[in-house]
């Protein structure tokens, strides 16, 4: 079995096989010049992510965890159809969204839709709400300008929202309230897929239960299926079937949420969880993760984590361990498991 076929057979709603994205800093007119001259100036190139392959199932529901800087919004936004891979390819229910065209290509676009982080940086200040959620599926021709209010109306209940709020900007509202609007704003056009990146991380924690809980419900009513990106372990084990681990551009494990949190296997899986407080060890003393990431720019040889981890040996500097399934349904890229 391959390692993007790791949760069984059937057709998955998103597949990534083993998907690049490389940002280059090109060198500008003076760069160019000193290393004309002979300065040792170079392009840099950021690895954001390294040939990942994951696969959601349609109604599944998949944490992405890593910390800052790992990749994991890059491979968002890539499965979101906001950046292009470098190498790779992503499917959509089975078909490489590269090579789709026309109408297709347009409705794999809309079923595929994305909720940010920052809910008034993704929000246009100097729009209404009523064309920020309107504008999309009126474009597209989901509904028509004589029924766009009462069907916006229907929408904004739908997550929360009272519809008499349409005609105000967002910086009326408050910040669970602008996540809402950018949630209704997804909905709107129908989709299939929502990719969540960090979409409750900005709230305050009253807030973050609340459209936690409104995910879960839209999930239930909708048949949505969700990539929902998080550093926040606890909130991902609440409201995901499986986790996938990422560490600085690469998959490291994956493994149903219940036995990835009971028994995880990768070392930095294992830092992760060592750190996040549980009621039963209350007298323990929690750490985060020794050391810091490295740079993207400059990514160690062989296991990315071998920097940081307890466990390394000299194999761990020289050569990339495979993701493999150590356990039904339970992968992971250690030397370790060789033994």
């Amino acid at each position: 079995m391959s390692q993007a076929e790791q949760t069984g057979a059937g057709v998955p709603a998103i597949e990534t096989d083993a998907v690049s994205k490389r940002f280059v800093n090109t060198l500008d007119l003076a760069a160019r010049i000193a290393r004309r001259l002979g300065a040792d100036v170079v392009e840099e190139v950021v690895h954001a992510v390294d040939r990942v392959s994951i696969r959601v199932e349609r109604g599944e529901v998949v944490g992405l965890v890593g910390e800052s800087g790992c990749g994991k919004s890059t491979l968002g936004r890539m499965v979101a159809g906001i950046l292009k891979p470098s190498d790779g390819v992503i499917r959509y229910k089975g078909r490489d969204l590269a090579a789709l065209e026309g109408r297709e290509a347009r409705q794999a676009a809309l079923a595929v839709q994305m909720i940010f982080q920052d809910p008034f940086a993704s929000l246009n200040p100097r729009m209404r709400v009523a064309d920020i959620v309107g504008e999309a599926p009126l474009y597209h021709g989901i509904v028509g300008r004589a029924e766009l209010s009462d069907y916006l109306d229907e929408v904004l209940r739908r997550v929360g929202l009272d519809p008499a709020f349409k005609r105000r900007y967002p910086h009326q509202f408050s910040g669970g309230q602008r996540q809402r609007i950018g949630i209704a704003r997804a909905l709107a056009v129908k989709p299939e897929f929502l990719v969540c990146d960090e979409a409750i991380a900005a709230l305050d924690v009253s807030i973050q239960a609340q459209v936690l809980n409104l995910f879960m419900d839209l999930r239930q009513d909708l048949d949505l299926t969700y990539l929902f990106i998080s550093h926040d372990l606890s909130v991902v084990e609440h409201i995901s079937d499986r986790v996938v681990i990422m560490y600085l551009g690469r998959i490291v494990e994956a493994a149903a949420t219940e036995a990835l949190f009971a028994e995880p296997n990768h070392p930095y899986t294992q830092a992760l969880l060592a750190g996040v407080p549980r009621l039963d060890l209350r007298r323990r003393v929690y750490e985060p993760v020794k050391g810091e990431i490295p740079s993207p720019l400059a990514p160690p040889p062989g296991c990315h984590f071998h920097p940081r981890c307890p466990h390394a040996m000299a194999r761990c500097r020289q050569e990339v361990p495979a993701l493999r399934e150590i356990t039904p349904g339970c992968w992971s890229a250690c030397h370790l498991n060789d033994g």
